[in-house]
């Protein structure tokens, strides 16, 4: 609960986050009474273990005496315990903090040795096993559940963790890479693919890009627990469901960062590591504040898209063309707006008037964002029409004119998206969709076969 209270506190006062190491120094005791006098999570969406639960109300009614001791502030433990109505007394940190050594003393003075059964998780629970007459456990964290069997009083394992590789694919949410791709489209563009070392170069920034998203999806996920849980689809992610340790989450963000910039510095450009740094402050930026400004997040979301695009030009020495920045600005603008849309969508489903869950939007913003979205996505497709005839494009292409089947088609997809959008049937990423909807494969198959059959 430290590091949720942490981070809510970050994402509440970004601008405090230097009032943090203060109060850090003042120990760890005084560090768990500030953020929780700061910020209070909303304890009833937070990710319950079901069958812990379950099987402490089987306990309790046969009559044993529930106790909520936890290293957690003593404020927060009790609302916890409030919201769940099933322990007959709360310890936490007040004075001293309760965890480990301190945890199993207070225990013991209480019920005397190996006089009370104990759920944990973690290693500083080992010690507190030691003393009580069974260790049960949940959620162990890595290598706790054979310290645990170890000590010879082992009860019930309570694990809904998912496989570790399979939390670290969902968390580091490895389907969006394919946003990745992006960085390939000026080697495209300027009819190199065939350039081994810029192709070389592009798989590169394609990964280098991929481990500073992961880094960043991590820190948002972290910051945006409270909303996701709020969220139809969002409140599966590992971090919102409690699925995937929040620790491992602190760890891997600047461990894919150290990976990203290092991979970057050694073997691409410095222009890359810059534009890349620029992707990543504006994210960064983005995550704590800009997404809750009304358009100016969106216009954010168009960016990052088209960062990408210029990063691949960075990576491979290439020079960005306008047409492909305005065709970018625009598309991407509609695409960012067709996020938002569906989100308000299932706004006003639910009735509510007020502001969407860490958006700046309201329900009545719903018709004229629809009609903001299907307006750039239409002016994408006049820059691609623009970009055909301009005489300078004929130099790149054999057979210009089978270009012009592109225009129908970006028509065809970008109505439908919209389409499916106002039905409420779209992904809350309009990304995921395209990846998922069979209709938009073969759309993105048959374009790239107009510009090969055009080229050659």
């Amino acid at each position: 609960m430290l590091i949720e209270g942490l981070f809510l506190f970050l994402r509440t006062y970004p601008l405090r986050i230097f009032e943090l190491l203060k109060w850090l120094f003042k120990g760890k005791v005084y560090f768990k009474r500030q953020i929780a006098q700061a910020v209070e999570p909303d304890v009833q969406s937070l990710p319950y273990n079901s069958r812990l639960i379950d099987w402490l109300i089987e306990q309790r009614i046969q009559g044993a005496t529930l106790v909520l001791a936890t290293a957690s502030d003593a404020r927060l433990a009790r609302a916890i315990a409030g919201h769940l109505a099933i322990f007959d007394d709360v310890l936490g940190t007040q004075d001293l903090n309760l965890a480990g050594a301190n945890k199993r003393a207070a225990l013991v003075a209480r019920y005397g040795e190996h006089g009370f059964e104990y759920v944990g998780n973690s290693s500083a629970d080992v010690c507190v096993w030691q003393a009580a007459s069974l260790a049960h456990v949940v959620n162990p964290e890595r290598g706790v559940l054979a310290r645990a069997r170890g000590i010879g009083r082992m009860g019930d394992v309570f694990d809904d963790q998912l496989r570790y590789a399979k939390g670290v694919r969902k968390a580091f949410r490895l389907h969006q890479w394919a946003k990745n791709l992006l960085v390939f489209v000026p080697l495209l563009a300027a009819h190199k693919f065939a350039d081994l070392h810029l192709v070389a170069s592009g798989v590169l920034a394609f990964l280098c890009f991929g481990a500073c998203a992961s880094s960043v999806y991590l820190l948002n996920d972290l910051l945006d627990l409270q909303d996701d849980r709020q969220h139809r689809t969002k409140r599966n992610r590992p971090l919102a469901a409690g699925t995937f340790p929040m620790f491992h989450a602190m760890v891997w963000i600047p461990a894919l960062l150290f990976i990203s910039f290092g991979v970057a510095l050694v073997w691409l450009p410095f222009k890359f590591s810059l534009v890349l740094l620029g992707y990543y402050v504006l994210t960064l930026a983005y995550s704590l504040v800009l997404k809750r400004a009304v358009m100016i997040d969106v216009v954010v979301l168009a960016m990052l898209y088209t960062t990408r695009v210029v990063a691949g030009t960075a990576a491979m020495s290439l020079t960005p063309t306008f047409w492909i920045l305005a065709f970018c600005m625009f598309i991407f603008l509609s695409l960012a707006l067709v996020k938002r849309y569906t989100e308000l969508y299932e706004v006003r489903e639910k009735g509510i008037q007020e502001k969407a869950p860490g958006r700046g939007y309201v329900a009545s913003d719903f018709e004229l964002l629809a009609s903001l979205g299907g307006s750039a996505g239409y002016l994408s497709v006049l820059v691609l029409a623009l970009y055909i005839n301009d005489p300078q494009s004929h130099l790149l292409y054999r057979h210009p004119h089978w270009l012009w089947a592109a225009c129908p088609l970006l028509l065809f997809w970008l109505s439908r998206v919209w389409i499916i959008a106002h039905r409420g049937e779209m992904h809350d990423d309009p990304i995921v969709f395209a990846l998922r909807d069979r209709m938009s494969r073969w759309v993105c198959i048959c374009f790239i076969a107009i510009f090969g059959i055009s080229a050659f």
